[in-house]
């Protein structure tokens, strides 16, 4: 039987989300759409709500509806968050502007009808203008390159060549076409070593794997191998195991609270996602333990989604870690947000040896579109050194 504390929950975030679409939809009909002479209320309003309903329906009722349908409402809801979202922003903005011309006169006399239908159809060209640059940079990722220098000798390696990945979301959203432009530009790259920083794949892992993925995943060339973590997405869907099992069969191997000595050379560590422990009830290892019989005399580099807690790697003897997560917000203004929350959201930060490097990631989650950031490929080369 369902909690009832997730009932109510469940009611409440229903209630704004509808009711926020409401109010877009209502300032849509009264400024643009009631002007459209073959449009009526009775079309207007079932297709309007079909539409804004779409994404939380099509999860909410997943596994009783048809795969097409499925992943045609998702597709259509996805797009539309966006849409929602920076209309909330314009709309919200104009009318606060509205009711305070009330008493500081702030609205040019031409613009100063309440219901203006040349400024509602502004809006809407710009919303659309917005989202559908943010769709065409969602999918244009590029390399982002990193030089940096690791005071320890690596047995005979002068220089490690890394390409690092994160937060690709293959799903129902982020296809097989995607993820084959991704690896042929890494492959172009021609790295040493190739690490996947979490969020392989979204919740819905067996969308994924009717695009049989699998076979484009073991294109993938690296002198020392490609290696990966879990992301917090591989748990919310429950499907942790099972992506383990996957990415291991396409010739990549999961580092799960666990190490690898390469080449003699430097050690990789990968850490499980912080959020798991919510999930499946196992708390991941602390670094410490982790690192026992890690000697830190050579250099340690360190794989872990979620770049938080960065006292603990510092304190081990970290020289480097790669992390994802943040998406670096996805959509403006949002990394406003993520930069409170992380010490580093996005780049490049160091903190005495320690060094940290964080993506924003290649693909998207929900909304298929990237405003005020882009999808990257870290190429990073280390040069060691005593």
């Amino acid at each position: 039987m369902m909690n009832p504390f997730f009932i109510v929950v469940i009611f409440v975030v229903l209630l704004i989300y509808g009711g926020l679409n409401y109010y877009i939809g209502l300032r849509g009909w009264q400024t643009v759409f009631s002007y459209l002479p073959f449009l009526s209320p009775r079309v207007y309003w079932p297709v309007f709500s079909l539409i804004s309903i779409s994404y939380l329906f099509s999860r909410l009722a997943e596994k009783y509806l048809p795969p097409v349908l499925y992943e045609g409402l998702t597709v259509l809801g996805a797009y539309w968050l966006p849409v929602m979202f920076y209309s909330l922003l314009l709309i919200t903005t104009l009318d606060i502007l509205r009711l305070l011309d009330r008493w500081i006169r702030l609205i040019p006399m031409g613009i100063k009808q309440s219901l203006n239908p040349a400024l509602g159809l502004t809006v809407l060209i710009l919303v659309v203008g917005i989202v559908s640059y943010g769709a065409w940079n969602a999918r244009h990722p590029r390399v982002n390159h990193y030089d940096m220098s690791i005071a320890k000798q690596a047995g005979s390696l002068e220089q490690l060549h890394v390409v690092m990945v994160s937060d690709i979301h293959l799903g129902t959203i982020v296809h097989n076409e995607h993820l084959t432009k991704m690896v042929n530009t890494i492959n172009e790259l021609k790295p040493d070593l190739i690490l996947f920083a979490g969020d392989v794949f979204d919740e819905n892992i067996e969308s994924s794997n009717k695009q049989e993925v699998s076979d484009t995943f073991r294109q993938l060339s690296a002198t020392y191998g490609v290696f990966a973590v879990l992301g917090n997405h591989e748990y919310i869907g429950g499907n942790a195991e099972e992506a383990i099992k996957y990415l291991n069969e396409a010739g990549v191997k999961v580092l799960r609270d666990s190490f690898q000595k390469i080449n003699e050379s430097f050690y990789l560590i990968g850490r499980d996602d912080r959020s798991g422990s919510r999930f499946s009830g196992a708390k991941r290892q602390d670094l410490e333990t982790l690192m026992q019989g890690v000697n830190r005399s050579l250099p340690v580099l360190l794989m872990d989604h979620q770049p938080s807690q960065l006292a603990e790697p510092v304190e081990q003897g970290v020289d480097l870690q790669v992390s994802g997560h943040t998406h670096r917000g996805q959509m403006f203004p949002i990394q406003f947000i993520t930069s409170r929350i992380f010490e580093n959201d996005w780049g490049y930060l160091r903190k005495g040896d320690f060094q940290l490097i964080v993506s924003s990631g290649y693909g998207t989650w929900g909304p298929p579109v990237r405003i005020g950031n882009t999808p990257e490929i870290v190429d990073i080369t280390i040069r060691f050194s005593e």
